[in-house]
């Protein structure tokens, strides 16, 4: 599987997140961004969690059905009206920003490179999305960023 390379002017790989960006701020998505697409993407699909949630993975944002020719979005981006937004686990769609209840907590924003576009589903969420995407991700690329309250 190739690796596409994704990152963030909002903060550096391991690096702590601007609370501009979680629930003690704006609670805005950051910028992101992404290279190195192979041939053959037709869409792209970006999920945010965090596995040092107390219940297991806690999941901040789903978007699916990205256009391949979109590098990124920018800091508070309309991104449903380029794509479609799954189910977070704060129940709704749309980017939910870190709001940990004790300790430093990493935040994974994975971007999929996928050879299709899928079924626009606005009740899907993190497994479902998982689910829909095996065996058409041709690439795959993270981005880790840390918040602690």
């Amino acid at each position: 599987m190739d690796k596409l390379k994704v990152s963030s002017p909002s903060f550096n790989e391991g690096g702590m997140m601007p609370s501009t960006f979680t629930c003690d701020g704006q609670n805005i998505s950051p910028e992101i961004s992404w290279e190195g697409l192979p041939e053959g993407t037709k869409s792209l699909a970006l999920i945010c969690d965090d596995p040092d949630a107390p219940g297991g993975y806690f999941v901040h944002w789903v978007v699916f059905n990205i256009p391949a020719d979109t590098g990124g979005f920018e800091e508070n981006a309309e991104v449903s009206d380029v794509a479609f937004l799954g189910m977070t686990d704060y129940g709704r769609r749309g980017y939910g920003g870190p709001c940990p209840p004790s300790g430093t907590h990493h935040y994974h924003f994975k971007v999929y490179a996928l050879d299709v576009m899928l079924e626009a589903d606005r009740n899907i969420d993190k497994y479902d999305l998982l689910d829909k995407m095996e065996g058409h991700i041709l690439a795959k690329g993270e981005l880790v960023g840390l918040y602690r309250r």
